[in-house]
């Protein structure tokens, strides 16, 4: 017992010790980028703001979402807090620019998050249909997997492909080097990655997971993850070069070893710090950021996003 409550205490000091590290590297540095006083009202439509027409894909730094399809998961107040990563639906992070989401299912295509469930798939995809219909030139990056530990939905594939069907931006190394406008009015790229059945092919509506990659660790420890996302950052090739879109998430995930396991406490230790990181990125890795997620996303993160997808247009980034 006195070894336990040892490892806790020593926890806690490496978490306010990592805090404190990246409140110092804000001060000194600051979280100036080449965009970073963008702001615009309509982020509903900040792609179509933007000029479809010059937005090439492979310059868009992509807001996203970790875990979005959360917002109702488990039950209120018991088990809800322990695996909440949203609280806003999927059409509303959308309407407030988000424009990745991550979403896990299970056999029975409900949403799930570890052991802990949702709303059916059907609600993600209803969303995302309303959404496209009040827009006429925002994409979105569409990634679903059947969660850890779980069994693929049956005919996931075909059930996917004959939701969003119209909407569906084929699987084409092509689509990198092209302008918003030109996929349109294509809108979805839909990334499937399932458990054990086969995954999309060359040329299908549907995205493998080669198209979709990144380098996640777990850690609550704040600092150890900005320096881990920095890294392996620092190892990719340029966007502009790669025919994959990698992501890079500002969250940190609640630990069993130590007694804060609420979700939405535990990921503010790195959640402030989202425009310190792009300003670090803007220094040396500004051609390698593209798309960039966080829990609980704000309409901050959204403008920062988009502030530096504007700067890297007008040729400022």
């Amino acid at each position: 017992m006195a070894s336990e409550i040892r490892s806790l205490v020593e926890h806690e000091k490496a978490v306010r010790s990592e805090e404190k590290t990246l409140k110092d590297l804000q001060q000194k540095s600051g979280n100036q980028f080449p965009g970073s006083d963008y702001h615009r009202q309509d982020r509903k439509n900040w792609m179509n703001g933007l000029n479809p027409h010059r937005i090439p894909i492979n310059k868009i730094i992509w807001p996203g979402t970790h875990d979005s399809a959360t917002n109702e998961i488990g039950i209120p107040d018991i088990t809800r807090p322990f695996a909440q990563c949203q609280s806003l639906s999927i059409y509303d992070q959308l309407v407030l620019g988000t424009r990745v989401l991550d979403i896990r299912v299970q056999e029975d295509r409900r949403v799930c998050h570890g052991i802990l469930l949702s709303y059916s798939i059907d609600v993600v995809l209803n969303d995302i249909k309303k959404f496209i219909s009040e827009t006429t030139s925002e994409i979105i990056i569409l990634e679903i997997r059947t969660e850890f530990g779980h069994q693929d939905p049956p005919e996931f594939d075909n059930y996917l492909v004959s939701q969003l069907s119209e909407l569906l931006i084929h699987q084409d190394d092509q689509v990198f080097e092209k302008t918003v406008a030109e996929l349109l009015p294509k809108r979805v790229i839909c990334v499937w990655k399932p458990s054990k059945s086969p995954p999309p092919k060359s040329g299908d509506p549907l995205w493998s997971s080669a198209y979709l990659k990144d380098n996640w660790i777990d850690t609550d420890l704040p600092w150890t993850k900005f320096q881990s996302n920095m890294k392996y950052l620092s190892e990719q090739p340029p966007a502009a070069t790669r025919k994959f879109f990698y992501r890079v998430e500002n969250t940190v995930t609640p630990q069993a070893n130590n007694p804060d396991v609420i979700v939405k406490s535990v990921t503010w230790r790195i959640h402030p710090y989202a425009r310190l990181f792009i300003s670090q990125c803007s220094k040396d890795y500004r051609d390698r950021l593209q798309i960039f997620s966080s829990d609980f996303i704000d309409e901050d993160f959204v403008d920062a996003c988009v502030g530096f997808t504007f700067a890297k247009i007008e040729g400022n980034a």
